[in-house]
């Protein structure tokens, strides 16, 4: 899978630009690619998008989600986004890693702890900058961040309370090498897994076990086919909204405001949807039949394990120690060293 050539993007992109003042004036019915379905925070976003866009634009622009998957794989909605294929799309972050290696800082093990590390990291100067890089590296630009809450960890076979217990169990992950990494740490290689896989994998038990979180596993139906959670909070599992650079520069200067606080409250909607709804969402789980606990010992075993393991293997990738240190500074922690 590969992105454009930076000359012939670059090429593309003027071309766009050229051509703003004429498609910029036209009315616009956006598509917005949604990897999950109906009910989970990715939508509440794609909401929240659509009803400011068509109230800031006095109904003159509107856009239209496309749940579950229906125009691809999420990594490949990014590299149709690029091309300018694609309008936009609402998708893990973990899927634009690839594109731009920085945004991993995100997806390292335990360096996001809760809601307002999140919205305090993504609303702020790291989120800008992390922005402009996707921009450079992936032809797409970040307009809103949805906050899904941690990926707790499911399976269909036993409790999870310790590393120990992991042993015997076949997870899914995302295709993403810092995640894989984790699990390795824990003792266990993991199936990575395409999104669209998922479900049927684990209902005819090819994989035993996932991690997601809780709005998650309630939209996609995963207490069908899965028993046990465990409250770990290796990941706080961030999902931007991102638009193709070449749509947006192919927007006149009004409309373009237009779509950063339409994207800016949806945004808020995404943080409000996560605080009103989490405990309601657990609840659901627990009168499914799903069991919740919690890992023994307040996580350290495994926290200790995939910090030791993983932050150093991707130092360069993120753009250095330093990088870490900058994000771990903002919200309030202490920096590490080689």
């Amino acid at each position: 899978m590969k992105l454009l050539s930076k000359l012939s993007y670059a090429l593309a992109l003027t071309a766009a630009i050229s051509l703003a003042g004429i498609s910029g004036a036209s009315a616009k019915k956006f598509k917005i690619a949604v990897g999950d379905s109906g009910g989970s925070s990715q939508e509440a976003t794609g909401l929240g998008f659509v009803k400011a866009l068509e109230e800031l634009s006095g109904g003159k622009h509107t856009a239209k989600l496309f749940l579950n998957g229906q125009l691809g794989s999420e990594q490949d909605t990014v590299n149709e986004a690029a091309i300018g294929t694609l309008d936009m799309s609402l998708l893990a972050i973990n899927n634009i890693t690839p594109f731009s290696p920085t945004v991993g800082v995100f997806t390292l093990p335990y360096v996001i702890l809760s809601l307002e590390d999140a919205e305090k990291l993504t609303q702020g100067p790291i989120g800008q900058e992390l922005t402009q890089n996707t921009i450079n590296d992936a032809g797409v630009r970040i307009i809103a961040w949805t906050y899904t809450g941690f990926r707790v960890l499911t399976n269909s076979k036993k409790p999870v309370k310790s590393v120990a217990d992991l042993k015997g169990l076949v997870i899914r992950v995302p295709k993403n090498e810092i995640m894989i990494d984790t699990y390795k740490s824990w003792g266990i290689s993991p199936t990575p897994m395409a999104w669209s896989e998922t479900f049927a994998g684990l209902q005819t038990k090819v994989v035993d076990g996932q991690d997601n979180p809780y709005t998650t596993i309630n939209a996609m139906k995963f207490y069908e086919v899965q028993k046990y959670v465990t409250n770990i909070r290796y990941i706080f599992s961030i999902e931007p909204l991102i638009i193709s650079e070449q749509v947006f520069q192919g927007l006149n200067a009004g409309d373009q405001e237009i779509i950063l606080k339409a994207g800016q409250a949806a945004t808020a909607a995404s943080a409000k949807f996560l605080r009103d709804k989490e405990a309601e969402i657990k609840q659901i789980l627990l009168d499914k039949g799903m069991e919740i606990s919690d890992p023994e010992n307040d996580e350290a075993e495994f926290i200790d394990l995939a910090t030791k393991a993983v932050w150093p293997k991707f130092y360069k990738s993120i753009g250095g120690i330093e990088k870490l240190n900058a994000v771990l500074a903002e919200i309030g922690r202490d920096p590490v060293s080689e």
